[in-house]
């Protein structure tokens, strides 16, 4: 348990019913009750865990607010430490003012992350779970909050954990067999160890599968609209993100600057931007706006290309297509309501996925969701599935899978065990890493300063 006792506002700046002032530590009570008097006369020192008082919040012999105090008793809190909860209403200036008379009464102004921190260096988490918070408080579609869900209930560290079990047995079989001859100890049998190699290096291999899958739903795709000016980029857009949110007139060249947005599209998250028109221009202004459009495609992995359906393909039309190059796109073909006259054999030629859609009149969407989950991958995605929380934990089982990878080599071309053990030693210490076992405190900086202050 940590020495220092600290608090924070832990619910969203800003007019509200109610905020919470979260205080945590060895003496968080104590500094609660230099604050707060309750109207019964009881002190929350004499309370039991899971109690509440009721009074007001005073300092300096002024009343601040009312206010609800909760306790909750070291472990059973979320930081496993001493925590009371401050419940006062939440109104911009009394939240800071009653933050200010907690921190004058004795505590220390939290940092980013740091109640959630100390939940995991208490042992009420692991880091993978501590992990999934923040993809918990970002959802934006049922998908990516089940997802989350799932793993701060511990699927990933069940399914990392059974891993470890798994490489520290075949490791320490390998080490007893080399290391004490002399003792019975079972011969490692090669083809034993192989198949047991090759079934993790296939669960590392869907882990990864199913987190690129997921990654649209769960953490959005930054995705450009792009086209020829007076397409229908902008009420593309606006149908989209669900209101106004480019200029739209019948004037080429009306978008000079990247517009952006996230929406959410089925359950697909879009970090959306419509770019402005591609084309040659002599105007230094849509000029700059054009060059600032290709930065934005060569930055998207996901581009929506916009063509018109009542005009014929032109050089400018496939000058675009050019530029998407190996980029997953969408051919979004639009003004379906107007008489075609667009070369749609030579679209779906260059594309995998093509759809008919008004932006007008709001038709079309539907098909557009199906289109975008397929070049997303993610067609087949389950967020009940074992998934991994973000780009830190792939990155850890991606090492761990390149040093099984490396162990079955080792063994295909008559290396010493000793050889393969260090590679199974790599990878656990790799998966270690993933769930917080023996991680650096670099490590544990870097992903709680992504935290918000108050969680």
């Amino acid at each position: 348990m940590r020495e220092s006792t600290i608090a924070a506002i832990s619910t969203p700046q800003g007019a509200g019913g109610i905020a919470v002032i979260r205080i945590s530590g060895d003496k968080a009570i104590e500094v609660a009750d230099r604050v707060f008097v309750s109207f019964s006369g009881k002190k929350l020192v004499d309370l039991e865990g899971y109690r509440a008082l009721y009074g007001n919040i005073v300092f300096e012999d002024e009343i601040l607010d009312e206010c609800v105090a909760l306790v909750f008793r070291a472990p059973k809190s979320f930081t496993g430490e001493n925590v009371v909860e401050l419940c006062c209403h939440g109104g911009n200036l009394v939240t800071k003012l009653v933050l200010r008379a907690v921190l004058s009464s004795g505590a220390e102004a939290a940092e980013a992350g740091e109640f959630t921190r100390r939940a995991f260096l208490n042992g009420k988490m692991n880091i993978a779970e501590a992990e999934s918070i923040m993809n918990l408080i970002s959802a934006q579609s049922k998908s990516a909050l089940r997802a989350a869900n799932n793993v701060r209930r511990g699927a990933v560290s069940k399914k990392i954990y059974a891993l470890c079990e798994r490489l520290e047995f075949t490791a320490a079989h390998l080490s007893a067999w080399a290391d004490f001859p002399e003792e019975d100890i079972p011969e490692v049998n090669e083809e034993n160890l192989r198949k047991t190699l090759t079934e993790t290096l296939a669960e590392l291999d869907f882990l990864m599968k199913n987190y690129d899958a997921g990654k649209a739903i769960t953490q959005g795709v930054p995705t450009a609209i792009l086209g020829k000016p007076n397409v229908g980029k902008s009420t593309l857009m606006n149908l989209l993100s669900g209101f106004d949110k480019s200029i739209v007139t019948d004037i080429p060249g009306t978008t000079r600057d990247v517009v952006e947005e996230t929406v959410v599209l089925g359950e697909i998250i879009l970090r959306l931007s419509d770019t402005a028109g591609i084309r040659d221009t002599d105007n230094v202004v849509e000029k700059i706006g054009v060059d600032r459009a290709k930065e934005k495609i060569s930055e998207s992995q996901l581009l929506l290309a916009v063509f018109d359906s009542s005009n014929e393909l032109d050089d400018e039309d496939k000058k675009i297509i050019e530029e998407i190059g190996d980029t997953p796109a969408v051919a979004v073909i639009n003004k379906s309501d107007l008489e075609s006259k667009i070369d749609t054999a030579f679209i779906e030629s260059h594309f995998e996925q093509v759809v008919y859609i008004s932006a007008k009149l709001g038709s079309g969407k539907d098909e557009l969701i199906s289109a975008v989950t397929k070049a997303t991958g993610s067609e087949n995605f389950s967020a009940s599935a074992v998934l991994l929380a973000g780009e830190r934990q792939r990155a850890a089982a991606e090492n761990a899978r390149d040093c099984v990878s490396s162990a079955i080599s080792a063994l295909d071309m008559g290396f010493s065990l000793d050889a393969v053990t260090i590679d199974i030693e790599n990878a656990l210490y790799k998966l270690y890493e993933l769930v917080g076992k023996n991680v650096s405190e670099e490590i544990v900086d870097k992903v709680f300063h992504t935290f918000c202050v108050g969680k």
